[in-house]
């Protein structure tokens, strides 16, 4: 082989290259995104399993922290609720944000997406438990 034929085959291999890695970065957004829809439900269960028990939805800053720890003056709590402290944190590292009442419902419970802002499109689009 010429070394010109070795500098085409090295192009071509790199534009595969290229095309594969954006086909790959495009599925794993889109993994990250339904992670975090099928996390929002886990969640949302485990609050209503909590209403169960107490009687009412988790309240305050940490509240969501409540279905893992039982917390201070909680006297009917049954839990763990979920069985890892780490579902309460989205597939981009951002803790999950819950608001009771919601907007959408008795609570929402929201993934801000992959840009950690309000709005966007694709996956950076919000993901929240009312978007089944």
């Amino acid at each position: 082989m010429t070394l010109l034929e070795i500098l085409i085959v090295m192009v071509i291999l790199g534009l595969l290259a290229t095309l594969g890695s954006v086909q790959l970065i495009g599925y794993l957004g889109r993994a990250k995104a339904q992670t975090a829809h099928l996390q929002i439900e886990e969640i949302g269960t485990a609050v209503e399993l909590y209403r169960i028990d107490v009687g009412s939805l988790p309240e305050g800053k940490d509240a969501l922290i409540g279905l893992v720890e039982q917390p201070a003056g909680v006297e009917r709590w049954n839990g763990p609720y979920l069985r890892k402290r780490t579902v309460l944190t989205d597939p981009w590292g951002r803790a999950y944000t819950y608001s009771q009442p919601g907007e959408h419902g008795e609570f929402d419970i929201v993934s801000l997406g992959a840009d950690g802002k309000a709005g966007g499109e694709g996956v950076d689009a919000d993901i929240g438990n009312w978007m089944r």
